[in-house]
């Protein structure tokens, strides 16, 4: 049964991460539409697909507990308030650069990522550092000065992604709630901005006359393309070894840089490949390092 188990959650948690690598695809497919707009109908049809998804599972009652219990406790409030506005600016980020063709660098910054999750860990929950983190750090640090200075180019996009989604989960940790949960709470937290948004601000671009033209349904279906890929990843990662959700994490990146690449035909310098070369050893090196604490433990 456990043998079962795990295969699921491979299964699961990897169906995750592909969805999620190949979601510069979905927002190609809207890139007339500016960026800020897309988030706000993003947050908007996420919120509300994610009240149709507790509603179907019968947890009305459990959810609204857990916004009271939230509301009564400030520093739960705090600390999902400022995570639901560091994946918004994620997702702002990403959207902007997948249609803005900087896929290539939306793939360096998911690669980072782990590495900007751990020093985060050590500098604001004072975990320790191995040797062989450390190296880790300063070879991911070379690779992004590298590509800096011989590019020309500052990898803002990267970066941003990278530090937006570390602080998204350090503050989930702290805080505490479910995938399924959270993700309601936080999208329920930053929809009144979103319905703010999308008539003063935008350029309307959802039809309201036209309900089902494609650029609409592309637009609600920004939400389900959200929700689905975290529900897979909170019922798989409960099921396999934090390792081998370690490992299945690179599985988007890897797909974004190849669409970048193959797809897009972005550039991809030797500077690239050089940073590029110096972030992936750097992971292999941190990898090895928690897998074998993970073994002594």
């Amino acid at each position: 049964m456990e043998q079962s188990d795990e295969k699921l959650g491979i299964i699961y948690t990897a169906s995750a991460y592909l969805l999620w690598g190949f979601l510069p695809i979905y927002w190609k497919l809207i890139q007339g539409v500016a960026a800020g707009e897309i988030l706000a109908h993003r947050i908007i049809w996420s919120f509300l697909f994610m009240v149709a998804v507790i509603l179907v599972m019968r947890k009305g009652k459990s959810f609204i507990k857990e916004c009271k219990l939230i509301i009564r406790d400030k520093r739960k409030l705090i600390g999902i308030t400022l995570a639901s506005v560091m994946i918004s600016i994620n997702w702002l980020t990403y959207i902007w650069a997948v249609n803005n063709d900087h896929v290539i660098q939306a793939s360096l910054g998911y690669y980072i990522n782990p590495l900007v999750s751990i020093l985060l860990g050590i500098i604001v929950l004072k975990e320790s550092l191995t040797r062989r983190q450390l190296l880790s750090f300063i070879l991911a640090g070379v690779g992004v000065i590298y590509l800096t200075f011989s590019y020309g180019v500052f990898p803002w996009v990267a970066l941003l992604l990278a530090f937006s989604f570390g602080f998204y989960g350090l503050l989930k940790k702290m805080v505490d709630i479910g995938a399924m949960f959270g993700l309601a709470i936080e999208t329920m937290i930053v929809t009144p901005l979103a319905l703010i948004y999308v008539p003063v601000f935008s350029e309307n671009t959802f039809v309201q006359h036209d309900i089902l033209s494609s650029t609409n349904l592309l637009l609600i279906g920004a939400g389900i393309v959200t929700a689905i890929p975290l529900l897979l990843f909170a019922s798989g990662a409960k099921k396999i070894p934090l390792s081998m959700v370690g490992f299945l994490q690179y599985i988007a990146p890897t797909i974004m840089l190849v669409l970048g690449v193959f797809v897009y035909h972005e550039t991809f310098s030797v500077s690239h490949l050089v940073s590029f070369m110096l972030i992936w050893i750097a992971l292999i090196i941190y990898m090895g390092s928690a897998h074998r604490r993970r073994r002594k433990a």
